[in-house]
């Protein structure tokens, strides 16, 4: 055992931690209060698993897209959550998270700090199969816990159907059947007056 290498494992685990504190802008499905990002990277995972038919390419690594999902919103420690249809948080938002990047996962031993990095760079630049996958389900998630919450959090920041298409469109890059899927969602939550056409 390597007690410097163990110290410096504990501390990023320790500060990962602070992911539980992070809101985001779902709400729960009950609609009982707002999710947290460590719920979302959980709930994602948990998608990767059950979801993975529904993937693209037929030769996707459902381990790689679960280890990316799980890591993909820590650089929201430090950044926060930018609101999904927020156009000015999105002006700075991989900048921001690109300088958090840089500070969480060097608190990993050198080796491990490279693999981490490289899922989170990975997930970003939605390139390989299993990351546009894991960009579909962070997409089609919120979306689901929309249309549960009879489009609450829609309402509550005027969103309307032309922008749930625009921002979730996406999904059909890593999951066409997951997009036809959340098209249909998309227009019963305008047909149930959920969401604004």
């Amino acid at each position: 055992m390597n007690p410097e290498r163990l110290i410096r494992q504990i501390e990023f685990i320790r500060e990962v931690d602070k992911l539980k504190t992070i809101r985001r802008q779902t709400l729960l499905t009950d609609g009982s209060r707002l999710e947290n990002d460590a719920e979302h990277s959980w709930h994602l995972a948990l998608m990767a698993l059950v979801l993975g038919e529904y993937a693209g390419s037929s030769e996707i690594d459902l381990l790689h897209v679960i280890r990316m999902v799980l890591i993909h919103d820590l650089v929201e420690i430090d950044a926060g959550d930018t609101y999904c249809y927020d156009k000015a948080g999105y002006a700075d938002k991989l900048q921001r998270e690109t300088a958090v990047a840089e500070r969480i996962f060097s608190l990993l031993p050198a080796d491990q700090a490279a693999e981490i990095r490289s899922l989170w760079d990975e997930f970003e630049a939605s390139k390989t199969p299993e990351a546009r996958f894991a960009n579909a389900l962070d997409r089609l998630q919120p979306l689901m816990h929309n249309v549960a919450t009879r489009g609450h959090m829609w309402k509550q920041h005027g969103i309307v159907q032309s922008q749930v298409v625009d921002r979730n469109r996406k999904i059909a890059d890593g999951a066409p059947d997951l997009w036809t899927f959340a098209r249909k969602l998309i227009e019963q939550a305008v047909n149930d007056g959920h969401l604004a056409p």
